[in-house]
């Protein structure tokens, strides 16, 4: 298992340290390296713990790999793939908050070709899940529909109101017709332990405000505040930053300039936007800050995920769910087809020679078969070549 646990921590540590673009970005990573060249998951396993963390509030990206490591090693595999892909991000932007500046990787150019390349790598990704989760008519209206929706609605709930609407449809078209066998994870947690984590959930969001005012201590006022904002924020990181401005700047904990600066490191740095906490602990109080400020923001996905997935695993072996699986996992290949274009198309490409140098990272990808990271590389060179000034 030692030798498992070492594995997961080094395939996710270079996720962390490559996986530039934001949560979507992210899952294309996931898909490419665990999907496609590790095989540690089936497409369908796959699609749907990312349904089941679209679905729940906090970094969505950050709890696919929590169950991806789970899945291969068990709840310390879970940690260790969370620790991986999160630790970079967390100590640059520690770095960051002592007087690290992310402009000159601006100036190469390096940030802008990381943002192409994320384009090919989320295409990818789409792809290959839209060939698998929405083969038939039906299932492919409903990514359309799906698309349509969270494209023209840009709301924090739609991604979750899509979802639930793409898991009815999927009971009423496939209700009658024998579906494969659900392709379950395989993690064991008992019920028991799910209904731990859930009461922690609930327990220490009702707890941590009244700890606060019974209490003078800046460390709990930061446990409340950041474990209140991944508690109940939907959308990812960057529907999170406003909350925390929301959080920090009015109580005077930290400056509006200190803030922007930060924010714009986590845009420039790769790993979880939900690091940006780490920043802000950091300017508030040093490395007991970050400590406890980046341990509040994504222990709610860690409870959240923990108490629910016991549940997932059991429901979806019905036969009235697996149906409605179907239709989710199509809704997941809309939603992604929708961020693909916003906001990672819109905010990579802007010109005839960004799109021309995302078809040919997009072509060695699908055509020449290369690794996600062979493609990073060429996004880095190609954006200090064609981009730096």
């Amino acid at each position: 298992m030692i030798k498992k646990w070492l594995e997961i921590f080094i395939v996710s540590l270079r996720l962390g340290l490559t996986s530039f673009g934001g949560p979507v970005a992210h899952l294309g990573y996931f898909r490419e390296e665990y999907v496609e060249r590790r095989k540690w998951l089936t497409e369908k396993q796959y699609a749907d713990l990312v349904g089941l963390c679209q679905f729940l509030p906090g970094p969505a990206s950050s709890q696919v790999g929590i169950g991806i490591g789970m899945s291969r090693g068990g709840t310390v595999g879970g940690i260790i793939s969370f620790i991986g892909f999160t630790i970079p991000s967390v100590l640059i932007l520690m770095a960051a908050a002592v007087g690290f500046q992310q402009q000159g990787l601006i100036e190469l150019g390096i940030i802008d070709g990381l943002k192409i390349t994320a384009v090919a790598i989320v295409a990818h990704a789409l792809l290959g899940m839209g060939r698998n989760l929405a083969p038939d008519n039906q299932r492919a209206s409903i990514a359309v529909l799906a698309f349509i929706l969270v494209l023209l609605i840009p709301a924090v709930w739609i991604q979750v109101a899509v979802i639930a609407a793409s898991g009815l449809i999927g009971w009423w078209l496939y209700r009658q017709e024998k579906l494969p066998s659900a392709e379950s994870l395989p993690v064991k947690l008992s019920m028991k332990f799910s209904a731990v984590c859930l009461t922690a959930f609930f327990g220490l969001l009702a707890l941590l405000p009244v700890l606060k005012a019974a209490f003078d201590s800046l460390h709990l006022q930061l446990a409340d505040s950041f474990y209140r904002a991944g508690a109940l924020v939907f959308g990812g990181g960057h529907v999170v930053l406003p909350l925390l401005e929301r959080e920090v700047v009015p109580a005077g904990l930290i400056s509006e300039s200190e803030f922007l600066a930060g924010y714009g490191a986590a845009q420039a740095v790769p790993g979880p936007l939900f690091t940006f906490a780490s920043y802000l602990g950091m300017v508030i109080d040093g490395t007991a800050g970050a400590v406890t400020a980046t341990i509040a923001i994504f222990l709610p996905a860690f409870l959240l995920l923990l108490g629910v997935l016991p549940i997932w695993l059991l429901i979806q072996q019905k036969p009235g769910m697996r149906a409605a699986a179907a239709g989710i996992n199509a809704g997941v290949v809309g939603i992604l087809a929708a961020a693909l274009y916003q906001p990672v198309f819109t905010s990579a490409v802007t010109s005839p020679a960004d799109l021309a140098f995302a078809a040919l990272l997009f072509m060695m990808l699908v055509y020449w078969k290369r690794p996600a990271w062979l493609a990073v590389i060429i996004g880095i060179v190609g954006g200090i070549i064609f981009y730096g000034g």
